[in-house]
């Protein structure tokens, strides 16, 4: 039975409870907060698989305890997922820049969720896992799997889950056109369901952090992504 400790900084007893109950028999260890401080100090102390992060909090709110989740070393690669009713689309591109792996608005299906987190565990797992191809590389920018790394030259990169998965689909397939859902497919699994626009952002921030190299991931005009090799 799996031992993945979830993480759930929500305020609302009434949803706490409801997930403490949907999640009984999924084995995963819930550590249940109220408040972004609280949550915060859980992550010093213990080690946690998923976390799941609702915005409207007492005290800081959920954005700004994103930023400082995203600070904390041991914690950027944790899958985090926003939870919330605010469910305008500045809202999901906010936290999606601001490194969430995923974003559900209320009221969601507990299956729906339970879905998400499973999703984001079986990647932040084969993120670290050991292949038969561990490292890609294509130009100056270089991933190792196996050590978590990404690199433009010399310079490491500080990518997100989200896009360290991101890059590391782009270089092991390089000069392939991939819709918008074979880039979800790919990444979070099938049937997942995660808007267009979620994958523009990410790959924009992507983009943004690969500097020069970000010309590489090459729009394709009504069909998706293709990762170009340089000439």
């Amino acid at each position: 039975m799996s031992k993945d400790v979830i993480l759930i900084i929500e305020d609302d007893s009434d949803i706490q409870e409801l997930l403490s109950h949907a999640m009984s028999k999924e084995g995963w260890k819930l550590l249940q907060v109220k408040t972004g401080e609280d949550g915060l100090k859980a992550l010093k102390s213990k080690k946690v698989n998923c976390i799941l992060l609702d915005i409207m909090l007492p005290g800081i709110d959920g954005l700004r305890v994103l930023r400082k989740i995203k600070e904390i070393e041991q914690c950027k690669n944790i899958p985090v997922i926003m939870t919330t009713a605010k469910g305008e689309e500045t809202d999901i591109v906010t936290g999606l820049e601001l490194g969430a792996d995923d974003y559900v608005v209320k009221p969601y299906s507990p299956k729906v969720l339970i879905a998400r987190i499973r999703a984001g565990l079986r990647r932040n797992e084969e993120g670290g896992s050991v292949s038969s191809a561990t490292t890609w590389q294509q130009g100056e920018l270089k991933l190792d799997t196996a050590r978590h790394q990404a690199f433009n030259g010399n310079q490491k990169l500080d990518l997100f889950a989200t896009e360290f998965a991101l890059l590391k689909h782009f270089l092991s397939n390089p000069e392939i056109v991939f819709s918008r859902n074979q880039i979800i497919n790919a990444i979070h699994g099938p049937d997942y369901p995660v808007t267009d626009r979620s994958v523009d952002v990410q790959i924009l921030g992507l983009r943004k952090k690969l500097g020069k190299a970000g010309d590489m991931i090459e729009t394709i005009r009504g069909i998706g992504y293709r990762f170009r090799l340089s000439e």
